[in-house]
């Protein structure tokens, strides 16, 4: 009998890129389904700071795609942008945010566990995406 090999030790980059971009996208569908109607249910507030925490997720997701694509491309020396460039922006969005968790508790005086519950988001959707490999 033979055995076949686990599919997580099957794992390319490829496949990371793809999984990221899906956890991406359900992490999108999600938070703008549960920011309406909790919108609907508790009030704009409420929603717009699901809204408000789904952003910073997908946005969290999306430059660990970059960060990702980039180590992986230095690892294989094939030609990259600037580590300046990547670094900066991975700092930038760390800044905003920052400056969108500030703002959305300054102003909004929705849920609390409504921004929390966005920001879960995304590592619900690396999960789903970890157990999908797994089960494979």
């Amino acid at each position: 009998m033979t055995e076949s090999a686990h599919p997580l030790f099957d794992f390319t980059d490829a496949d990371l890129k793809a999984a990221l971009h899906r956890a991406l996208k359900t992490t999108a569908i999600l938070g703008i389904v549960l920011a309406l109607v909790l919108a609907f249910v508790y009030g704009w507030q409420t929603g717009a700071l699901v809204l408000a925490g789904t952003i910073i997720s997908a946005t969290g997701l999306w430059e660990w795609q970059r960060l990702v694509a980039f180590i992986n491309a230095r690892l294989d020396n094939q030609k990259t942008t600037g580590t300046g460039r990547v670094l900066t922006t991975f700092l930038l969005r760390l800044v905003l945010a920052g400056g969108i968790l500030y703002g959305s508790l300054k102003c909004l005086h929705g849920s609390v566990y409504a921004l929390v519950g966005g920001l879960v988001l995304g590592i619900f959707a690396l999960t789903v995406e970890a157990v999908r490999v797994i089960r494979s």
